[in-house]
C-alpha cells in the first residue's frame, strides 16, 4: 500500500496441540487441507469483506504507484537534487522499519487491526497533502520531503504489519494463496498505470499534482476498511501481560531458528538491498544518462509492474506444477539474471533492454511475494503472526535504506551507469541464498508449524 519494492514467539513442542486448537478456533484452516466446499467461478471475490479489502488496496495502490515516480521527480526537477539525495529520500521511507518494526509487531498482536489501519490511512493523507500545499506556497524544501517520507514510512510499518495479520482474519487458510494472488495482481496492475500516469501528470501539470490524487486514494482505503463487517476476536489476556521485550525476543528467536523462515528472510534482505539500490538511481539514470523526459521515464518504469501482473497470474500455477518451494527457487534462477539488462539501456531501440529486464525481474519478485506471503500466513502460529511478520519484514526492510543510500552514493561517485551495474550485479546471483536452503530438496513449503522439524539443522 505504501512506497516500496518487493509486499511470534518460540513455541515449545508440548504446546503444539494448543496452537492447532487456536488455529481452528480462529477459523483458519491450513492451506493444504482439503476444502469442504466446491470452488466457484469468482473465488474469493464472492466474499464481501474481501471485496472491500481488495477495492481499498487497489485504489490506494494506484495512487501509491504514482507517488513512487512523483517524489523522485519533485526532488530532481523542482529541487535540483542529485542521486544521493534521491537515495536518501527513498531510505527515509524504509528507515522506520529498522527503528520501530519489532515493537510495532508485538504491539499489533495485542490490539485490533482495523482501527489501526484506518488511522494509518488518515495520517498518510495529511502527510501527502502537505507537499502540494507547501509547493503552491513556494515553501517546499528537500527537508520537507524527507519528513513526509519518514511519516509515511512509520505509518507503513503499522499498517503493513496489521494488514498481513488482517488478511488471515478476512480469509481462511484455504483462500490465502488465492487471496494473496488477487491482491498482488491488482497491485501490479495499478503499478502499470501509476508510473505512466505520474509521468503524464508531471509533464502536463507538475509532479506535485500527482500527490493530491494519491492522498485521496488513502481516504478510499479508509472508507473500505470501515465497512468491513468481520469481527476480530478479543486478545488473550495472558498474552497481553507478557512483557513487550519478551514478545520481541520471541519473534526474533522464532525466525532465527526456523529452517524455512531463516533463509527466506535472508534472501529477502539481500534482494531488497539490491533492488532499492538500482531503483534509487534509475530515475536519474534514465533522465540524465539515457536522456528521457518524465513521460517516457514513467512509461518505461511500467514494464516491471507489467511483469508483476504476469507473475500474479501464474503464481498459483507455478506452485501447483512445480511446488511452492521448488517453483520459487526455479523461477528466481530463471528471472534474476535479467536484471543485468538494465544498465545496458541506451536511447532508441536500447530502451527495450530496460523494458525486458524489468519485466522478467518483476515476474520473479511478484511470484515470490505471493508464495512467501501465503506461506508465512499459513505456517506461523495465529496469535503470534504479528511478531513473525514484523520480525521478517524488519529484517527484509532493514537493508532497504542501506541499498537506497548505496545506490545514490554510487551514482554520484562512480556514475549512474556503473552504479546500475554494481547493484544489478547483486540481484543476478541472489537466488544462491535460496539454493543453499532446504528448499532445494523439497517440493512444497510446509503449511503447518512443526517445532522439532522447523528447528532441525539444514
Amino acid at each position: 500500500m505504501f512506497l516500496g519494492p518487493l509486499r511470534t514467539g518460540v513455541q515449545l513442542p508440548d504446546r503444539y496441540d494448543r496452537l492447532k486448537s487456536a488455529r481452528h478456533d480462529a477459523g483458519v484452516d491450513s492451506m493444504n487441507e482439503p476444502p469442504d466446499r466446491p470452488r466457484i467461478r469468482w473465488g474469493v471475490f464472492t466474499q464481501p469483506d474481501f471485496r472491500l479489502l481488495w477495492t481499498g488496496e487497489t485504489v490506494s495502490g494506484l495512487g501509491n504507484s504514482i507517488t513512487v515516480v512523483a517524489l523522485p521527480l519533485i526532488a530532481v526537477d523542482m529541487l535540483d537534487t542529485g542521486s544521493t539525495a534521491v537515495g536518501l529520500l527513498a531510505a527515509a521511507v524504509w528507515l522506520p522499519w529498522l527503528l520501530v518494526g519489532l515493537p510495532v509487531g508485538a504491539w499489533v498482536d495485542r490490539i485490533h487491526k482495523r482501527p489501526l489501519m484506518i488511522a494509518c490511512d488518515l495520517v498518510a493523507v495529511a502527510a501527502l497533502v502537505s507537499i502540494p500545499l507547501a509547493a503552491w506556497l513556494d515553501a517546499l524544501t528537500f527537508q520537507h520531503l524527507v519528513v513526509v517520507a519518514l511519516i509515511c514510512g512509520t505509518a507503513a510499518v503499522c499498517f503493513n504489519t496489521a494488514y498481513h495479520s488482517y488478511i488471515r482474519i478476512v480469509l481462511d487458510g484455504r483462500d490465502l494463496l488465492e487471496g494473496n494472488a488477487k491482491l498482488q495482481g491488482s497491485e501490479a496492475a495499478t503499478q502499470v498505470a501509476g508510473p505512466g500516469a505520474a509521468g503524464l501528470l508531471a509533464q502536463s501539470f507538475g509532479a506535485v499534482t500527482a500527490l493530491v490524487a494519491d492522498a485521496m486514494t488513502f481516504l478510499v482505503s479508509a472508507v473500505c476498511l470501515k465497512r468491513i463487517s468481520v469481527i476480530e476476536q478479543h486478545r488473550d489476556p495472558d498474552e497481553e501481560r507478557v512483557p513487550l521485550r519478551r514478545q520481541i525476543s520471541d519473534g526474533l528467536r522464532f525466525v532465527g531458528r526456523d529452517r524455512y523462515l531463516r533463509p527466506v528472510v535472508t534472501w529477502g534482505a539481500v534482494i531488497n538491498m539490491a533492488l532499492t539500490g538500482y531503483q534509487a538511481v534509475q530515475v536519474v539514470f534514465l533522465v540524465r544518462t539515457v536522456g528521457l523526459n518524465p513521460a517516457m521515464v514513467g512509461l518505461l518504469l511500467t514494464s516491471g509492474s507489467a511483469g508483476g501482473i504476469v507473475g500474479a497470474a501464474v503464481a498459483t500455477r507455478v506452485g501447483r506444477r512445480f511446488g511452492t518451494a521448488r517453483g520459487l527457487l526455479l523461477l528466481q534462477v530463471a528471472t534474476a539474471p535479467f536484471a543485468l539488462l538494465l544498465p545496458m539501456t541506451t536511447a532508441g531501440l536500447g530502451l527495450s533492454l530496460f523494458a525486458v529486464g524489468a519485466f522478467v525481474v518483476g515476474i520473479g519478485i511478484s511470484v515470490a511475494n505471493i508464495v512467501v506471503g501465503s506461506f508465512r500466513q499459513a505456517y506461523c502460529p495465529p496469535h503470534m503472526l504479528g511478531r513473525v511478520v514484523a520480525t521478517a519484514m524488519m529484517i527484509n526492510h532493514s537493508t532497504i535504506p542501506l541499498g537506497s543510500l548505496l545506490g545514490g552514493v554510487l551514482g554520484d561517485v562512480v556514475g549512474y551507469r556503473p552504479a546500475m551495474w554494481i547493484t544489478t550485479g547483486i540481484v543476478a546471483p541472489s537466488w544462491l541464498v535460496l539454493a543453499a536452503s532446504p528448499m532445494r530438496r523439497e517440493h512444497d513449503l510446509p503449511q503447518t508449524y512443526e517445532p522439532q522439524q522447523a528447528h532441525a539443522e539444514s
